[in-house]
């Protein structure tokens, strides 16, 4: 078999990114519509709706990703999820022993440096959204490092990945719901009469599933780093469309400054990661046979 063979295409890649993007993009809005504007008060119920079974990293990623969601602006969540990305890039360097470029860790530092000052004058500071989103960074870089070298066809395969997420979480995640008491929250919440309700709840529960089978399809077509730059694109229009529904955005010069700054270091890095993994002569190190290297 050649290199080339063994390689997915260039449209296999870029339509999975984008599945995962458009997923992404519409669960974030969703979700925050139902933690915020209609107050529901169970993001674990929510999850279980959601991912159904996942394994230890998925479920830490996707319930500190809820309870963030809940505690804080969009913008402010956008901004501080980029840190991801730095955790990504130094995950894939020591577990994957992949390499990147300046030019790819100067946009680094450019995120990182807007993500302090945005949070620095953040004037609806708060403490307990700050520690989740950051536990949801983690955990996001973990899952994601995870997945892509737990896809390799001698581990589980993509759909081996999809499998053991699927049997070994709802039994945990359902025994944390009804031991917080977020289960009897749900059961008692006052909006299950609210058709609109209903739905944005049965559609966010959809596209958790989607979303769950997309960023396992474009970590297998591509990397994780690449995963990670699609949401990073994603996040900016969550961040400039946060600023204008949910309601709990304050605006300050000094922040709309940092969230700028991170906003163009998230796009010059996307776009120099995406630039580089769609190159249609580039080789994948990790997909060529061993007797295609000499």
């Amino acid at each position: 078999m050649t290199a080339a063979a063994a390689e997915p295409s260039r449209a296999a890649r870029l339509l999975s990114a984008l599945l995962y993007g458009g997923c992404s993009l519409l669960l974030v809005l969703l979700n925050k519509a139902l933690l915020t504007a209609y107050g529901f008060p169970s993001p674990v119920f929510l999850g279980i709706g959601q991912l159904f079974p996942l394994p230890l990293l998925y479920i830490g990623n996707h319930l500190s990703g809820l309870w963030s969601t809940s505690k804080l602006s969009l913008p402010m969540f956008t901004v501080l999820r980029k840190f991801t990305i730095p955790l990504t890039l130094l995950l894939e360097t020591v577990i994957l022993r992949k390499q990147h470029s300046l030019d790819i860790v100067v946009s680094v530092f450019a995120i990182v440096f807007g993500a302090i000052v945005a949070a620095g004058s953040d004037l609806a500071f708060n403490l307990e959204g700050y520690i989740f989103v950051f536990l949801n960074d983690i955990f996001t870089a973990a899952n994601g490092v995870y997945t892509k070298q737990k896809m390799d066809p001698k581990e589980l395969g993509k759909y081996g990945v999809l499998f053991y997420n699927a049997c070994f979480m709802v039994i945990p995640t359902f025994l944390i719901s009804v031991s917080t008491g977020d289960l009897q929250q749900a059961i008692e919440f006052h909006e299950w009469k609210n058709i609109l309700f209903i739905l944005q709840f049965l559609l966010s529960c959809l596209l958790g599933f989607l979303l769950m089978f997309a960023t396992v399809l474009c970590s297998h077509y591509n990397s994780a780093l690449t995963t990670a730059v699609v949401g990073a694109i994603k996040n900016v229009s969550v961040a400039y469309i946060g600023m204008l529904v949910g309601g709990d955005y304050i605006f300050s010069l000094l922040n709309f400054a940092g969230l700028n700054i991170c906003m163009a270091g998230g796009l010059r890095y996307s776009f120099l990661t995406l630039g580089s993994q769609l190159k249609p002569n580039q080789t994948d190190e990790e997909n060529v046979p061993l007797d295609t290297k000499s």
